[in-house]
């Protein structure tokens, strides 16, 4: 199985317009195939959909009996009329992967605005959280929030575009949210683009996970410390990164696998 999502994430995914690098896409695969191994349940949700390339990949790694809840506003390339062409790519790219979309697990709107029951009543607990909505400290905050009171005890939450100095306030954000819940959050990974968190009692089993990840191996694992946790800091060779960019752009994705082998 791990295979087949390995070759979804280098060729496929790669046909949707976006940000998440394989890197990622690989602490993704790793985190939740492991809570699957470990019958640590729920459902996934996104904030900050875009085209759908992370949604999609949490679709494929989670499988059709789990619900994966989607979260934009939906509005790049609204008419007049509200039709939005964003949504309807969005639908399309599900299409065409096999996986349409279920609208009754999309909320279309500021999730700034949204209540957690609005969330667990439709999707209960959720498991993994990926926040990649507006990039304004007031959005993180607000986000963060949501995601803390909708997470299963077990739940990670992904920090999209940590310290990324083209939107610093999301840094702040995501510190602000580890400071202020007295303790009871924790960073474990980190990537170039990303921050993985989970509740303290967890951190040992998920560090642990991400050292002993067979699809992580490629990559330097450098541990670091922040706000008083032990983290992961997964990195990634830009000769590496050189490579896949070359691949990607001469038309061999089908063989780009290789490099993060």
């Amino acid at each position: 199985m791990t295979s087949v999502i390995r070759k979804f994430i280098f060729h496929d995914l790669q046909t949707i317009e976006g940000y998440i690098d394989p890197p990622d896409a690989l602490v993704f695969l790793s985190l939740l195939q492991s809570q699957k191994d470990r019958s640590l349940g729920g459902a996934l949700a996104e904030i900050g959909v875009f085209y759908g390339r992370s949604y999609f990949l949490l679709r494929k790694i989670s499988g059709s009996d789990e619900k994966v809840l989607a979260i934009d506003l939906f509005n790049i390339g609204q008419t007049a009329d509200g039709v939005s062409a964003q949504y309807g790519r969005f639908l399309e790219n599900g299409r065409r992967l096999g996986m349409p979309v279920d609208e009754e697990l999309i909320i279309k709107g500021d999730s700034t605005l949204l209540e957690p029951d609005q969330l667990t009543d439709k999707i209960g607990k959720i498991r993994f959280f990926s926040i990649d909505g507006g990039h304004m400290l007031r959005h993180v905050a607000a986000d963060s929030r949501l995601a803390m009171e909708t997470i299963a005890d077990h739940g990670v939450i992904a920090f999209d575009d940590t310290f990324n100095p083209a939107w610093p306030e999301v840094t702040i954000g995501m510190a602000d949210f580890l400071r202020d819940c007295g303790g009871a959050f924790s960073a474990f990974c980190m990537t170039k683009y990303k921050t993985y968190v989970c509740r303290r009692e967890f951190h040992a089993l998920y560090a642990e996970l991400i050292a002993n990840s067979a699809d992580l191996a490629a990559f330097d694992h450098v541990e670091t410390e922040f706000l008083g946790s032990k983290v992961a800091r997964l990195h990634n060779p830009i000769s590496r990164r050189m490579v896949y960019e070359l691949m990607i752009r001469s038309g061999m994705s089908a063989f780009s696998e290789r490099v993060y082998r």
